[in-house]
């Protein structure tokens, strides 16, 4: 981790609240007399740095490594049109330390600004009369809840990486710090996270508020919750795990209650069994896509729960999307799906999607010979799947985003009853049918299985007869359901550390390969090559890093450009 200069913050600081001349600004007075007494001094203050906390998150270096970290080295994606280098390398299963994907520089700047926050808020509401208790500790669980999603990537990505909660604010101090353990680091994500999610707003508006959005692009105690269920399943403490989902779902459940009492009847979202979900197909209409459109084309939808923002400000932009997805001059960006993942669908030839799955068509598109990703790309869809043999029946319209505004989407309801179903599955033969009720739901919406409608595309029979059949039925859905959303390696990963080998790992991961793909799969079989390297240049800086064994021999070799 990198020393990080006081003077720098303070400029960062300063600009995120709209003064410029940051040299001339900090020439008035010493350094630490600027922080303490001209600046950490009203609640806006403090707001400020949180801000810059999300758009540090929201800029190209972290949203693109969260794609790549969380997606590239899984079976979603291959190479797309002119792809750099450090892309290309890193889909050849060749990273070396001196790839920039290795950076993680962008993340401590985040984590820095988050502990900052924690440690002056509280002196500011100490001075200022208007800056409540009860806002001073909310900004210091959104900005504990922000940390702790920053260092989550950073486990999942390198395994081992150094923690501190401690504030970079004075230049004497030192910050070269050993890698703590992964197990270490995930117990004090946890803890951190249930000390404070009872003090994290529960909502900032009401839900008929123009202003609502923010309710899922802003750390609630929803989001907390939803990190912790995440959390406890890489820890494999499953019983939490589920108690931390079924908060977020009951408070779904209530947020659609209130919806009915509002507006009465609500057309395009349904119970599923007992869980509200966006309906693929609204009720009087003949069309499917509506789910993609309410979730990945406009945002911040009924079933979302953390999302970056992108439309209040048009400074950051989401380039992971527009740049390696596809925009609306590009249908094909630097990176495709597989074929095995979108090939003859329509045609009812495909083994991951049904003909009638509507994820399959709304998220990817035929492009000459590749299969571009739309996911995100598109604001709207509209396709039939009644009585589909072919792709030209689905009559397929869509419209593509004008500008790089996708949100970027970290949890929505999908996700908390997928961990919920993994959870199940991991406690035994007793959640086998509970796990397989959770899985089913989210893959009969996908396929607009409503009680007017189409036959269940799964069948309980044919999955509840082993843990191996569940654990494969949960991993699929998961691949269907949030395919190019960052979240696949990681799958794959914590399948591996859950295994205590790499073989179901290598076995998925290599089915997108053509050429080279012994080779690969035998390079993947190293269970410490399941890790990002540490980058060169941090192994320069601090001494007490020690690298990843599996890219040890490699340190100084350098990417070639």
């Amino acid at each position: 981790m990198k020393t990080i200069n006081y003077k720098n913050i303070i400029c960062a600081t300063v600009m995120a609240i709209g003064l410029s001349g940051c040299s001339d600004f900090l020439d008035i007075l010493p350094t630490n007399e600027v922080v303490l007494e001209n600046f950490w001094t009203e609640k806006a203050d403090v707001a400020s740095v949180l801000n810059g906390c999300y758009e540090t998150l929201e800029n190209s270096d972290c949203l693109t490594r969260m794609g790549v970290w969380g997606e590239l080295r899984s079976d979603n994606l291959r190479i797309g049109a002119s792809a750099p280098v450090e892309i290309n390398e890193i889909l050849k299963e060749n990273l070396l330390p001196s790839n920039p994907m290795c950076n993680w520089a962008r993340f401590y700047e985040a984590i820095n600004r988050c502990n900052i926050v924690c440690h002056y808020a509280p002196g500011v509401q100490a001075l200022d009369p208007n800056y409540t208790y009860e806002e001073m500790k909310s900004n210091i669980a959104e900005a504990t809840a922000l940390r702790a999603l920053a260092y989550f990537y950073l486990i999942r990505t390198f395994r081992d990486v150094p923690y501190t909660t401690q504030p970079s604010i004075d230049d004497t101090q030192n910050y070269i710090l050993p890698a703590t353990p992964f197990n270490a680091v995930l117990d004090s994500l946890i803890n951190d996270l249930e000390r404070v999610k009872g003090d994290a707003v529960r909502r900032f508006y009401t839900d008929d508020s123009p202003n609502a959005y923010q309710n899922s692009s802003r750390i609630t105690r929803w989001a907390i919750y939803a990190l912790l269920a995440d959390l406890y399943l890489w820890k494999g403490d499953w019983d939490n795990s589920i108690r931390c989902c079924d908060v977020v779902i009951d408070f779904k459940r209530q947020q659609y209650k209130e919806m009915l009492e509002r507006e009465g009847n609500v057309n395009n979202i349904a119970l599923f069994g007992d869980i509200p979900l966006i309906l693929e197909k609204p009720i009087g209409s003949t069309q499917c896509g509506n789910s993609y459109s309410e979730i990945f084309g406009q945002g911040n939808s009924f079933e979302s729960i953390f999302e970056l923002y992108f439309r209040a400000n048009q400074n950051q932009q989401n380039s992971w999307v527009s740049s390696y997805y596809g925009n609306n001059q590009n249908t094909t960006g630097r990176l495709t799906a597989p074929d095995f993942l979108c090939k003859d669908v329509a045609q009812g030839n495909n083994s991951m999607f049904k003909k009638t799955d509507g994820r399959v068509y709304a998220a990817t598109e035929l492009d000459n010979s590749s299969y571009a990703i739309t996911k995100y790309v598109r604001q709207s869809v509209s396709f039939s799947t009644q009585n589909v043999t072919k792709e030209a029946d689905l009559n397929l319209s869509s419209s593509r985003r004008s500008s790089a505004d996708a949100n970027w989407i970290f949890y929505r309801l999908s996700d908390m009853l997928l961990i919920k179903a993994e959870a199940e599955i991991q406690k035994g033969e007793e959640g086998y049918q509970r796990a397989f009720m959770l899985i089913n739901t989210v893959n009969k919406r996908a396929n607009d299985v409503t009680t007017t409608a189409r036959a269940d595309t799964l069948k309980m029979g044919d999955y509840i007869t082993s843990k191996a059949s569940m654990e494969e039925l949960l991993m699929e859905e998961r691949q269907r359901e949030f395919m190019f959303e960052g979240k696949r390696w990681f799958d794959l990963v914590r399948m591996a550390r859950r295994d205590g080998n790499n073989t179901r790992l290598v076995s998925l991961a290599s089915r997108k390969y053509i050429e080279n793909v012994n080779a690969i799969k035998i390079k993947l079989a190293d269970p410490n090559i399941i890790y990002f390297p540490y980058a060169k240049s941090e192994m320069k800086v601090n001494p007490l890093l020690v690298q990843n064994p599996a890219f040890g021999n490699e340190e100084d070799n350098e990417l070639t450009k």
